[in-house]
């Protein structure tokens, strides 16, 4: 290994691990021969880790304190976790890298992604758990059988685009070189969640192409591939570990890799990959500074979803950036869209990034035509819904649209006339409406979709209500 491209601290060694506790013995007792390939590859992978010789171990995990507007680094001197939720006497402790937690957060900033080193009264005021979650105690079981001595800096999952992730990593690698000693880097996160029928999040055909396409793209190094998967793609799949990839993948821009994966299987149908990246000293070339292929790749993809977006998803997205750029509620197409004359109840629902950034919607028409009625609820749904903050300018070429139009809701009798497949919902008694879409992901049964709709309304389990049906007509 070339030691000379860094000046004093060093990345030695970058990581996927996947994290179900089941393959821990432990915890998986006799079920943990079911992810035997699994288990060895961690193996492996400790033993790598015991030849890289780490001071630190950077984890990413998506199951940490997830913010949507910052990346969330864990500011306590000391950290330490348990599989005792999982019925297993296993704990672990370890002394954080404190000055390297504020470097990073420090260069991320300068890069202008938001990153910060979050303060134990900090989370006690969220309520937010100050353990380490299984996503980080579950590989550093595996390493710690290998590797003692070093210390651990918990980073949480960032939700932000691809190319500001991949950005952080940058800048955690920046952060790395600046200081001392040896680090290494873990990204902790299964792939698809839905490889099988019964699978933690149902079954998707798509969960499959998934994982076949990332862990090959991983397998070659080509950031510019997994840049390129379809956002679509990605939803169905049903994914914890893309994000945590994007963040490991900018530590190593620049720098020749050895990348290998050790395993990959989906025993209980979510997808485990166990691989690791050596840095080999920087690139001789400009081939490996992979950032600019992550930008060219979600250009191209923004400019294939607005060329093939529906006229009634073009029209929410237009509503939406005249009013985040001017604060002007657009006028309706004159003439109407065919199609869109009518009035009808609309759901407007916007994602970034593969999550839910604003859906805001209409049982039963308010205004005088489906076109308005897109109109109004897109701008709501970016500006208004409760549970995000209103879209940013600089959020608008990220956003990927849906619109659902409503058929006017039929009265039924019972549960019975209901398929969550085909109809959404609206549960009603009182004043209190509860409504569910149709084909929700993991909403596989009447008794969940009826349930979910009653908790929307604050309606309880027993009380009475009077249920409706509808249908769906869905534009992307």
């Amino acid at each position: 290994m070339n030691d000379s491209f860094s000046p004093s601290g060093r990345l030695v060694l970058a990581a996927l691990t996947p994290h179900p506790p089941i393959i821990v013995p432990e915890v998986g007792g006799p079920d943990t021969a079911q992810a035997q390939r699994t288990v060895d590859g961690m193996r492996r992978l400790a033993q790598i880790f015991a030849e890289a010789r780490p001071d630190t171990i950077v984890v990413i995990s998506p199951h940490g304190p997830v913010f949507s507007d910052v990346i969330a680094i864990t500011g306590l001197p000391v950290v330490e976790g348990d599989l005792r939720q999982f019925g297993a006497a296993v704990s672990m402790e370890f002394s954080n890298d404190l000055a390297l937690a504020e470097g990073i957060a420090g260069h991320a900033k300068s890069r202008g992604v938001s990153a910060a080193v979050i303060e134990p009264s900090f989370l006690g005021r969220l309520r937010a758990s100050r353990r380490l979650d299984h996503g980080t105690m579950v590989p550093l079981y595996y390493i710690s059988q290998a590797v003692s001595g070093f210390r651990v800096v918990p980073v949480a999952m960032g939700v932000d685009t691809p190319d500001r992730l991949y950005m952080f990593g940058m800048a955690l690698r920046e952060a790395v070189e600046e200081g001392e000693g040896r680090v290494a880097l873990i990204a902790s996160g299964d792939l698809s969640h839905r490889l099988k029928p019964g699978a933690p999040a149902g079954y998707s055909p798509e969960g499959k192409v998934f994982d076949e396409r990332l862990v090959e793209a991983l397998g070659r190094m080509d950031v510019g591939a997994i840049a390129r998967l379809d956002d679509r793609l990605v939803e169905a799949a049903g994914e914890c570990g893309l994000r945590p990839i994007f963040m490991m993948l900018g530590a190593l821009d620049g720098l020749e890799v050895e990348g290998e994966v050790h395993s990959y299987e989906g025993p209980f149908g979510v997808g485990y990959a166990v691989a690791s990246f050596r840095p080999l000293g920087a690139a001789a070339s400009e081939s490996a500074r992979r950032y600019d292929d992550v930008v060219r790749a979600l250009e191209e993809k923004r400019t294939r979803r607005r060329r093939s977006e529906s006229p009634y998803v073009s029209l929410a997205r237009q509503a939406v950036e005249e009013y985040v750029r001017h604060r002007k509620i657009m006028p309706a197409p004159e003439p109407l869209p065919e199609g869109m004359e009518r009035a009808a109840g609309v759901f407007c629902s916007i994602h970034k990034g593969g999550q839910l950034r604003g859906c805001i919607g209409t049982t039963e028409p308010v205004r005088a035509s489906i076109a308005e009625e897109i109109i109004s609820n897109a701008i709501s749904a970016a500006m208004r819904d409760p549970r995000f903050e209103p879209v940013e300018e600089g959020e608008l070429d990220d956003l990927v649209f849906s619109v659902d139009v409503l058929s006017e809701p039929e009265p039924i009798s019972g549960p019975d006339e209901l398929d969550p497949a085909r109809y959404g919902v609206i549960v009603r008694r009182g004043g209190r409406v509860g409504l569910l879409l149709p084909d929700l992901d993991g909403i596989d049964t009447v008794q969940e979709q009826v349930g979910i709709a009653r908790r929307k309304a604050g309606i309880g389990e027993r009380e009475p209500v009077e249920l409706a049906r509808f249908e769906v007509t869905r534009y992307e």
